[in-house]
């Protein structure tokens, strides 16, 4: 830390040539920038909540379902839930540890999003994008424009709610503030398991709120939270299998929480009476051991296990912090292999010299079609690059069984809301892994696929499939703010917040 400090310092007076080799040797933390991103957490204030969930803890001074004393909470806390503070607070941190920061991927998190004032949602997002544009803008849509071209560009915006809170008017608001992807809290897809819980919604809204959001173009994360009470092991496992092979869900990204005991939530009165029985720690591993052996490629596993400090777990094997790599080395041993995205990234293994291959998948999900195309290894154990592209619902042919010359006539089953949809192909993700490359830089070029020409043949092949083989006349991309140059450069134009472009 004291020689990466001085070594800045040493830049900053020009007494020293920017030497990226060792930026690579000091750098702090390494994996905060290997997927290509670093990611800023940004924490909403306290709020009411409209749910009722007896395992969510409760305190004053932090969001729902928050404790004090996680660190993303003392650092909200430090900055006075400031959120431009926040940012900049992380920032400086991760640059001061050697990481660039110029590609950002901003989650906000705390309660449930869609129920804070919308004055208030406006605010707190302009504040987060003046942060990183270094200036203030008159209004939320011109500090969204001066991002376009800022040293830290937000190329990816998430939220945190609830299913029941997804409608087309929620989805529109979603849209003008930039967010790219949305996290769900699911929990299960039981509904007497939601129920007994208290959760406040059925199964049938996180169906609904999944099919708009996948229309709509964003990316799908699924909160789940196994351990709840009226489940157990079996059911859990029968759960993640539903999950991942039920059309009506199948989420791009998940994060699995296993339920744990705070004495701030009402689950605490359940456990001391006996009412409640958390999964033995051997148990949790096996489970979560058998959900990473069924998940399918196109899943991301994002976390496993929320960050909150083991001293504030009464019961339940959420006390296992480090459950991840737990899990990581137990599969070494016993010779298996995780297939989600996360586990099949470059990270730091980039080799200039090694063959790459186009895979591409093909699955129904939320009455549409999703191409998975990514570039991997032979063995697909390194993930390079990867591009999600939809194609809506055709009511003529709801199989996808083949391709109708004529298809660009029928009609697709996209909101009418949102007429920059309607009869286009839909990008809903591109994404270029390994050590994060600088814009308009080669520093890393080495060591990193980033900058390769990787992301621009994908997006070249899905254009070429929706065109060729589903007869779309346009193609439609859903891109963060900051990515908004790079895909201008392959001829897209932003329309209704959208990127789009005519396929000739």
């Amino acid at each position: 830390m004291v020689l990466l400090k001085t070594y800045h310092e040493m830049l900053k007076s020009k007494r020293l040539k920017q030497a990226f080799w060792l930026e690579t040797l000091l750098k702090l933390r390494p994996m905060r920038s290997l997927s290509g991103i670093v990611n800023v957490a940004v924490l909403t204030k306290p709020y009411p909540c409209p749910g009722k969930c007896i395992y969510c803890p409760s305190q004053k001074e932090a969001p729902k379902s928050y404790l004090t004393n996680e660190p993303a909470v003392m650092r909200a806390v430090l900055n006075k839930y400031d959120p431009a503070r926040q940012v900049e607070t992380r920032i400086i941190a991760l640059e001061n540890t050697g990481h660039p920061t110029d590609k950002i991927e901003l989650r906000i998190i705390g309660g449930t999003w869609s129920f804070y004032p919308e004055k208030y949602k406006k605010w707190f997002v302009k504040r987060c994008f003046d942060a990183c544009n270094g200036k203030f803008g008159k209004t939320l849509e011109f500090s969204q424009k001066i991002n376009e071209e800022a040293k830290h560009r937000i190329i990816g915006l998430s939220i945190e709610t609830r299913p029941d809170f997804i409608n087309i008017e929620e989805i529109k608001k979603l849209r003008k503030l930039g967010v790219t992807m949305t996290e769900l809290g699911v929990q299960s897809v039981f509904d007497d398991v939601l129920k007994l819980n208290k959760r406040g919604h059925a199964v049938k809204e996180t169906i609904k709120a999944t099919k708009l959001l996948k229309n709509a173009g964003f990316k799908v994360l699924y909160q789940m939270m196994p351990n709840l009470p009226g489940s157990s092991l079996k059911k859990d496992e029968k759960m993640f299998e539903e999950t991942f092979e039920n059309p009506n869900f199948k989420p791009d990204l998940m994060k699995i929480y296993p339920c744990a005991v705070l004495k701030e939530a009402k689950l605490y009165r359940w456990w001391k009476e006996k009412k409640y029985k958390p999964y033995k720690d051997e148990e949790l591993i096996n489970l979560v051991k058998t959900i990473k052996k069924k998940v399918p490629y196109f899943v991301r596993i994002q976390r496993i296990t929320r960050d909150i400090p083991s001293q504030s777990v009464v019961a339940g094997p959420a006390k296992i912090s480090n459950l991840r790599q737990v899990i990581e080395q137990d599969s070494r041993k016993e010779s298996w292999r995780c297939k989600c995205i996360r586990c099949r990234e470059i990270k730091g293994n980039y080799d200039a010299t090694e063959k790459i291959i186009l895979y591409r998948l093909d699955y129904e999900a939320s009455g549409g079609k999703e191409i998975f195309l990514s570039f991997e290894n032979k063995n697909r154990d390194k993930l390079y690059s990867l591009l999600r592209l939809r194609i809506p619902a055709i009511s003529e042919t709801p199989s996808f069984a083949k391709a109708s010359e004529d298809r660009s006539a029928c009609e697709h089953s996209y909101d009418s809301s949102f007429p920059i949809l309607q009869n286009s192909a839909l990008i809903r993700e591109m994404h270029t892994y390994g050590q994060l490359n600088p814009l308009e830089s080669s520093s890393f070029s080495k060591i990193s696929p980033q900058h390769k020409g990787l992301g621009k043949k994908l997006i070249f092949e899905a254009e070429k499939i929706a065109k060729k083989e589903f007869g779309f006349k346009r193609i439609t991309v859903i891109a963060g703010i900051g990515a908004r140059n790079y895909f201008k450069k392959f001829g897209y134009r932003l329309k209704e917040t959208y990127m789009t472009k005519q396929l000739k």
